[in-house]
């Protein structure tokens, strides 16, 4: 079942307005996982994309972030626990390794680069 897309609207300069979509968890996680195997992809390309899929002009990118947070600490404790890679939201092809972000992020810039490594070997 789809969810029904928060879309609210919000001041673009002086006189414009915009709809912002504000996605749920599930929406970041299902754009995450449709992501190519063993490839950076910039966040910035998630939220267009989330935003074309639900006919929002631009997507939020603070609920983003905080979303991919979440997103990371589940995962990451998920695999600390024994789950197979593909039963988890692959995060880390939405970090890039050399980026703050990921010195932030549950596993750390290390395990972020080693994830993207192991993908491309084996795709």
């Amino acid at each position: 079942m789809r969810e029904t897309p928060t879309i609210e609207p919000r001041r673009k300069g002086r006189s414009g307005m915009q709809s912002m979509l504000i996605p749920s968890q599930q929406m970041v996680a299902e754009q995450i996982r449709s992501a190519q195997q063993g490839v950076f992809t910039e966040l910035g390309v998630l939220r267009r994309r989330l935003a074309a899929e639900y006919g929002a002009d631009a997507c939020c990118p603070v609920t983003v972030e905080r979303h991919l947070r979440a997103i990371a600490d589940l995962s990451f404790l998920a695999l600390q626990k024994g789950e197979p890679v593909s039963m988890v939201t692959p995060y880390w092809r939405m970090v890039d390794p050399m980026s703050l972000l990921a010195t932030r992020l549950a596993g750390g810039a290390g395990f972020i680069r080693e994830r993207l490594a192991a993908e491309r070997q084996e795709g």
